[in-house]
């Protein structure tokens, strides 16, 4: 009986390393996996794309103000101010220039023909 006995507390030890055992063990390992996932995912991931998106439109946005519109607006200016003073220079002084010596001498010559 004594050998029955102890058959029968080996098959609820078994039972119990089975059943309860290994259901806590998968168990420990699913939270564990799940755990660390999900910390993983929230604070090496989120990190690193809040720092990645962070620095990348960073660095775009400068990159993108230091180029695009430094080289228009440099552009866009240089253009403008050497188109205005050019057209300036060309029409205004020009014209005023042209009428004044030209008025002047008309004045002189017709002045100096009458004298």
């Amino acid at each position: 009986n004594a050998k029955t006995l102890r058959s029968f507390v080996r098959a609820c030890v078994r039972t119990y390393v089975r059943t309860y055992v290994r259901s806590n063990i998968h168990k420990y390992i699913n939270t564990y996996i799940h755990t660390y996932i999900h910390t993983y995912i929230r604070t090496y991931v989120r990190t690193y794309v809040r720092t990645y998106v962070h620095t990348y439109i960073h660095t775009y946005i400068h990159t993108y103000i230091h180029t695009y519109i430094h080289t228009y607006i440099h552009t866009y200016i240089h253009t403008y101010i050497h188109t205005y003073i050019h057209t300036y220079i060309h029409t205004y002084i020009h014209t005023y220039i042209h009428t004044y010596i030209h008025t002047y001498i008309h004045t002189y010559c017709t002045l100096k023909l009458r004298a």
